[in-house]
């Protein structure tokens, strides 16, 4: 049975409402989508901590450049930093990371699987529920959710709008554990996007380059009915 994928629930409290945020977020990869989500970030009001392939010292040009008043990190120091981290590195590298980096926290998986440039994976190209799900085994005791990957850096960036603009569009997104799913909805919402709840995490499949979604921008509920009409034919 497909799940009825729904924008985003009148039971979250709105974004106006700053007790419900815990307004820390991490972001593990400082390529140009990493970069990017931190400088949005800031501006809704984050404190962002992000990191590379190696010491703070190696991004902290770039970091001061492209994403002012984020802190340039190692790995480790972003997990200590936040709950809710953004895993944003190419997707071939993601298995470099320790199983337990992780462990109790909200994960977003932002990661999209692309052979030309992440090389010829068979596990990956042949996930019969999504990506999303090895990155979940590989990462087991994180809160696994597929999210921020629709858009590429320059449409994050190009396309935020306030709560209630009628061209503002939506981003998906999946998981399991359905308290990390409304954080992480909470987080989309602040950063101008409409929220959509995908459902379990195998709906993340829905969102993937060849699920629907990708480069092509949606209101909610046109997203809302792209998933449920994917997951309906799994």
């Amino acid at each position: 049975m497909a799940f009825a994928a729904t924008a985003f629930a009148e039971s979250v409290p709105s974004a106006s409402n700053p007790e419900v945020d815990d307004l820390r977020l991490g972001i593990v990869g400082a390529g140009k989508f990493g970069t990017t989500l931190a400088r949005a970030a800031i501006a809704a009001g984050y404190d962002v901590a992000i990191s590379g392939s190696g010491s703070a010292d190696d991004i902290a040009l770039t970091v001061d450049v492209l994403a002012a008043g984020a802190h340039a990190a190692t790995t480790d120091e972003v997990v200590r930093h936040a709950d809710i981290i953004v895993l944003a590195v190419p997707t071939h590298r993601f298995r470099e990371l320790p199983r337990d980096l992780f462990a109790g926290k909200i994960l977003i998986d932002a990661m999209n699987y692309w052979q030309p440039v992440d090389g010829d994976d068979p596990e990956l190209t042949t996930a019969p529920d999504g990506t999303s799900m090895i990155v979940q085994e590989c990462f087991p005791s994180a809160r696994i959710v597929k999210s921020l990957n629709q858009l590429g850096y320059h449409q994050l960036e190009e396309s935020q709008r306030a709560s209630g603009e009628p061209d503002r569009i939506a981003i998906g997104a999946a998981g399991d554990d359905r308290l990390a799913v409304r954080k992480v909805m909470r987080l989309l919402d602040r950063l101008g996007f409409d929220p959509v709840d995908a459902g379990p995490l195998k709906n993340g499949s829905a969102l993937e380059p060849d699920g629907s979604p990708i480069a092509a921008t949606y209101s909610a509920g046109q997203l809302s009915k792209l998933v449920s009409l994917r997951t309906a034919r799994v």
